[in-house]
């Protein structure tokens, strides 16, 4: 397959790209060896190869689906710059 200058200008426009008449000449080329590289793998025999339908078969580890509060308020309030009675202490907003 090999792409014209009309091609690739087509190709940047739906890109939302402005290329000097230079620049699509460059791509012209660089897109026509991308496509070269791409027909090259249908020379691949993949005969013996699954299709993959993901990137792996293992289960995710699960834990209970519990509610707490972490048991490390004292850890997270250390990173507040004012703290009162175990809660974050900020300025009144609205009057």
């Amino acid at each position: 397959m090999s792409l014209d200058r009309k091609t690739v200008a087509h190709i940047a426009t739906l890109a939302r790209l402005k290329l000097t008449d230079e620049e699509l000449d460059g791509y012209a080329k660089e897109l026509d060896g991308i496509l070269h590289w791409v027909e090259q793998l249908d020379a691949v025999d993949v005969s013996g190869v699954e299709p993959m339908s993901g990137v792996g078969r293992f289960a995710l580890p699960k834990r209970k689906d519990e509610v707490t509060d972490g048991n490390c308020r004292d850890r997270v309030l250390a990173n507040a710059p004012d703290a009162a009675a175990g809660f974050f202490s900020v300025p009144k907003v609205v009057e």
